[in-house]
């Protein structure tokens, strides 16, 4: 990686930093979001129209089904990235390479681990062409999984780490990284069904026909389509981007790197690269949780080890 990409990587983490400080203020922005779009939705308009009957109750109905479904699975999700640890290095992993060379029973020694690392940590610099994919966290001090990389923000390696988001208060890793994807997707859906069922409203505010309402209700719902438009526009371009990188089983923090080229060692197709994030049971694509028999037989879902070419092993650094 050249320098200027390194100052700019350092620069990014920095403002993560800075926004550490926010914590739970974020996860209240977002509930203050949906009260906002809930009394706009359903207590000043489709709400009360329910009453009206003809046309007006079938699409008020139609509106309000679907708001509340999309609205539980936005929720669901949402805390299950919060609240999901995304992945941390156990205290005493190594390479398998290491255990299947050396055996279960003898440890790294010497000056290729001597406690404090130092040892393997300059092994690691220069390269150690016997065990080509060992890395080295110099601020945990402790050995790197592949793919895992260090959140300035958590202080700590995270697998899998795609990126830190303040939205959550969270990182986004190996075990949420489906939870934050759904949970873009049911906003998306969300924001998008607020935004269509208030547009005839918000076209009412710029006719001269009198407007029903308060100057309170017809205030909120003219903020509640504001906003979820913003969000429905910029949750849409997250999601296409990280559609992208699920079908070419990257995250966003090696795509950053540029690690993704033709030859990237875990793309194995966009099947198989789906299915490392989203498991094999269709049952659960669309709920933020896994079937055991996955969590049982597929390992990259824990976020540790993670199938690939076997002639693309490209060293990590």
């Amino acid at each position: 990686m050249h320098r200027s990409g390194v100052v700019m990587a350092w620069n990014v983490f920095k403002f993560c930093t800075a926004l550490r400080g926010l914590g739970s203020i974020m996860i209240l922005l977002v509930l203050g979001v949906i009260g906002v779009t809930y009394y706009a939705v359903v207590i000043t308009n489709h709400g009360p129209a329910l009453y009206d009957g003809g046309l007006e109750s079938i699409t008020s109905l139609a509106v309000l089904i679907p708001f509340h479904c999309l609205l539980a699975m936005l929720l669901w999700s949402y805390f299950s990235v919060v609240l999901t640890d995304p992945g941390g290095v156990p205290s005493n992993w190594k390479p398998a390479d290491i255990d299947e060379e050396r055996g279960d029973t003898d440890p790294l020694t010497g000056l290729e681990f001597d406690g404090t690392g130092s040892g393997l940590q300059q092994s690691c610099m220069l390269g150690d062409p016997a065990n080509p994919r060992i890395r080295y966290c110099r601020k945990c001090n402790q050995l790197k999984p592949p793919r895992c990389h260090h959140c300035s923000v958590c202080g700590r390696c995270i697998l899998k780490m795609d990126h830190h988001c303040v939205w959550v208060v969270n990182c986004v890793g190996a075990l949420n990284y489906k939870y934050f994807l759904l949970f873009l997707f049911y906003t998306f859906l969300e924001t998008a069904l607020v935004t269509l069922s208030l547009l005839p409203h918000f076209i009412a505010f710029f006719t001269d026909g009198e407007i029903p309402g308060t100057p309170g209700t017809l205030a909120t719902t003219f903020l509640a389509f504001v906003l979820n438009l913003a969000f429905s526009l910029s949750v849409m371009g997250f999601l296409i981007m990280h559609i992208s990188l699920v079908a070419g089983n990257t995250t966003t923090i090696e795509a950053y790197e540029k690690k993704t080229t033709p030859k990237w060692r875990y793309d194995l197709g966009r099947k198989r690269n789906f299915e490392q994030v989203f498991g094999t049971d269709k049952k659960y694509w669309f709920i933020p949780a896994y079937s055991e028999e996955d969590l049982r037989r597929m390992p990259a879902l824990q976020g540790l080890e993670y199938p690939s070419k076997p002639d693309l092993d490209i060293q990590e650094f």
